[in-house]
């Protein structure tokens, strides 16, 4: 039966909607061992259940789940709903959520080079028998990127298959594509009926976005590889000879839960080693969120999940994929961009980016350069961000508009711009965004500028049209591909950031990793800047997003786990998180893009991720299923929670006397203290590491205690005597009170190194305190 938490929240969801009966898909959750015997499939046994709540016309089943998660999807009224949680075998009734995507020199960048005679690439043979699958928007099976030259037989394990469908056969695949799936049902339960002509039934990637990631995680080396001659060089994905998958579950209108869970649930099923999902949404309970869900039966089977910490940044509390046993990437530059200038008429010059692969403005003329938003007449707010049919040609006609950023993607408002007759755009970033740029294949000339960038360019026109000098006037500049770029690692401005807000112990993101225009494949069919009028064709693009960042790590875990087949995903993010880096190219502390000043753990996790640290981080921090488990005890979930996450009956009167959700056995170390009026408060940590390195070995410890703490760790030193030893240790923090206003935080981190002269090994420390309201 359903708990009454549960209960309520299937109330509170589904009335949010406006017509309680209008249908809407729902999970249920089945007891895994209660299918009667009369009934010789599942399916036949739910279909049963279903027609049980609604006499005559039962409701419509989308999905049946085995393998990450026991039960069905279906399309339910609310009334429907809660007659099929009355029934004794089922466990949980979880409303559906529709998720979004988030959207070569990285390898280089990150020190996996080709020619290394030894490291990470050359001892994990490139990822060769690793399985990456891909749930996203499908894959173009035809790019290089995804060619099978010299690869060896599809793995014995592989039990995948390829699903055809319009314009995808089922021989697309190869020894390098070794699986493609499509899920469409909870899409079409919601939204009809799909349009095949805009997008295809089948695991064709109708967006570019799956075929964008695929190739950064696995990618083929392809030379020569540019995007309109920008970043040319050799494309490469993480893991050049790793096989891909890809479970195509993103569709027009979204990426259904429904659908997302049947990718896990086929994925696990097929044998993939890792799953990369660049997808999310709202943060919500675990026992209600589908990936969280589909992730730990992943997890449980062995399969390294890594997820797209989300685009909401740079605000606080926008981090999402959240769960312990999900990797959380958020998204960092690299050592290269693209700059371009825009020159005013009183010849000053305001620096800037873009990949504008078009005939350009003529080279020395000076154009008229307005800001439609501050002409008179008209809806001033739509026109200033170049909305649809916001613009008047007869103001914007042969002139550079500057346009504003928000609410419509930037590259439409270029055609807005240009639909109108405009000759080029600058695009202006508001307050939030700062000074994070993000360069796009515009449609017209260009060129993204910062926040300080967009005024200084709004006073000089102001002023130019107030006085009785020449109108204002401008040209912009493009510069081609920078590389060697410093200050980089920068933490991207769009790069959601913590703290966590659904478990403020657990520190999110993990890790930051290349997220900031990434080059990589792109199908045929699609223009460069996604809009449907754009009819260029190009075999690579470069996008930006924690999107670009989540399939970096994804190749990294499939090197990772093909150098230690014997790791679990805890272990290999424990590899990636102790070793990770936070100062960058300078020596310095790495610089939050949207603002130029220091970033914080909240920006970067435990760092940026180091592959080549990895591959021998001497320590690890393993957690199994079972702590998993332990930690859901103490976050106060019920045993019916903990049962529908994990598909296992809990007990949690021993994780209760274990201690605190803080005490999971994480690579990173979290605690916040509600002062309520107290002026003394202290905490501890109960940590275990596994040595990885060498078999004698002797680890001491250093502390650099957060602010305003003490920090002390028992023993300070650790003696192993063989390689796989546990070994526990005992971290104690003390602060006192600081002053905060009502509901006011402050946080401050530090970390605690475990070094034996060849490895280091370092977890953040970070110590938030709250003046509750």
């Amino acid at each position: 039966m359903l708990s009454l938490l549960s209960f309520l929240s299937l109330l509170a969801i589904a009335s949010s909607s406006s017509t309680n009966e209008q249908p809407r898909t729902f999970i249920v959750q089945v007891q895994r061992d209660s299918k009667p015997f009369v009934f010789p499939t599942h399916q036949q046994w739910y279909t049963s259940s279903l027609s049980s709540i609604s006499p005559g016309t039962a409701p419509l089943l989308l999905h049946t789940y085995e393998t990450v998660f026991h039960g069905f999807s279906a399309k339910l009224s609310l009334s429907e709903a809660l007659k099929l949680q009355t029934l004794p075998h089922i466990i949980a009734v979880i409303p559906e959520r529709v998720r979004h995507v988030h959207t070569t020199r990285s390898p280089q960048f990150l020190g996996l080079k080709t020619t290394d005679r030894a490291g990470l690439l050359k001892e994990s043979d490139f990822g060769s028998d690793l399985v990456i699958g891909v749930i996203d928007t499908g894959i173009c099976p035809e790019r290089q990127s995804f060619n099978d030259r010299d690869l060896g037989p599809v793995p014995s394990k592989w039990k995948g298959v390829c699903v055809g469908g319009k314009d995808f056969a089922s021989s697309s695949c190869n020894r390098k594509l070794i699986g493609a799936r499509f899920f469409c049902n909870g899409y079409e339960a919601a939204n009809g009926k799909m349009n095949e002509t805009t997008e295809y039934r089948s695991p064709r990637d109708s967006d570019g976005h799956g075929t964008h990631t695929a190739s950064i995680a696995a990618g083929r080396y392809v030379f020569p590889a540019s995007t309109f001659g920008y970043a040319r060089g050799v494309a490469a994905g993480m893991a050049p000879k790793a096989r891909l998958a890809a479970y195509k579950v993103c569709w027009n209108a979204g990426c259904y839960d429904s659908d997302i869970l049947a990718a896990f649930d086929a994925a696990v099923s097929d044998g993939v080693d890792v799953i990369s999902l660049s997808v999310g949404g709202v943060v919500v309970p675990y026992y209600l969120d589908a990936i969280a869900i589909g992730s730990f039966g992943a997890v449980d089977r062995g399969v390294f999940v890594s997820a797209s910490a989300g685009n909401g940044g740079p605000g606080g509390l926008t981090v999402t994929n959240v769960a312990p046993w999900v990797t959380t990437v958020g998204a960092g530059t690299i050592d290269r961009d693209f700059p371009a200038d825009v020159k005013l008429g009183n010849g000053k010059v305001i620096s800037g980016v873009s990949i504008y692969g078009g005939p350009g403005l003529a080279p020395g003329k000076m154009y008229p350069v307005v800001h439609a938003g501050s002409s008179e007449g008209g809806d001033g707010y739509s026109s200033s961000l170049c909305l649809e049919g916001s613009l008047d040609p007869k103001l914007v006609g042969g002139k550079i508009v500057l346009c504003d950023r928000g609410i419509n993607s930037r590259a439409v408002k270029g055609e807005v711009v240009k639909k109108a007759g405009g000759v080029g755009m600058i695009l202006a970033n508001g307050v939030f965004d700062g000074e994070g740029l993000v360069a796009d294949c515009h449609v017209l000339p260009a060129i993204a500028v910062g926040a300080s960038g967009g005024d200084e360019i709004r006073r000089y026109m102001s002023a130019a049209s107030k006085s009785k000098s020449p109108p204002p006037t401008a040209t912009i500049i493009f510069r081609g591909t920078r590389v060697n770029v410093r200050p980089a690692p920068v933490v991207a401005s769009f790069s959601a950031r913590g703290p966590n807000p659904q478990s403020p112990e657990i520190l999110k993101p993990d890790v930051i990793a290349p997220g900031l225009n990434i080059l990589a494949a792109w199908p045929d069919k699609v223009g460069p800047s996604g809009i449907p009028s754009d009819q260029r064709k190009i075999e690579f693009n470069i996008l930006s997003g924690t999107s670009m960042a989540c399939p970096h790590v994804s190749g990294l875990a499939a090197l990772l786990k093909a150098a230690h087949p014997e790791w679990s995903s805890a272990a290999i993010r424990s590899a990636l998180m102790t070793t990770a880096y936070t100062v960058d190219n300078r020596g310095e502390q790495m610089i939050d893009e949207s603002t130029g000043n220091v970033s914080t753990v909240f920006d970067f996790g435990a760092g940026h991720v180091h592959p080549q640290e990895a591959m021998n981080p001497g320590l690890i921090y393993d957690i199994s299923s079972l702590d998993y488990m332990d930690f859901l005890c103490n976050s106060n979930y019920t045993l019916t929670n903990i049962q529908v996450i994990t598909r296992r009956n809990a007990d949690c009167s021993g994780a209760k006397r274990a201690g605190h959700a803080g005490n999971l056995n994480y690579p990173s170390l979290t605690v916040v203290f509600q002062q309520y009026g107290k002026n003394h408060m202290s905490t501890h940590f109960i940590r275990t590491v596994t040595n990885v390195g060498d078999a004698n070995s002797v680890y001491k410890v250093t502390i650099r205690p957060p602010g305003g703490t003490l920090v002390t760790v028992q023993p300070e030193k650790l003696v192993f005597r063989r390689v796989g030893q546990k070994l526990n240790f005992l971290v104690r923090v003390e602060t006192t009170a600081v002053k905060l206003a009502p509901g006011a935080s402050s946080m401050k981190s530090g970390s605690i190194i475990w070094a034996d002269g060849k490895h280091t090994v370092a977890s953040p420390v970070v110590v938030t305190m709250q003046q509750p309201l």
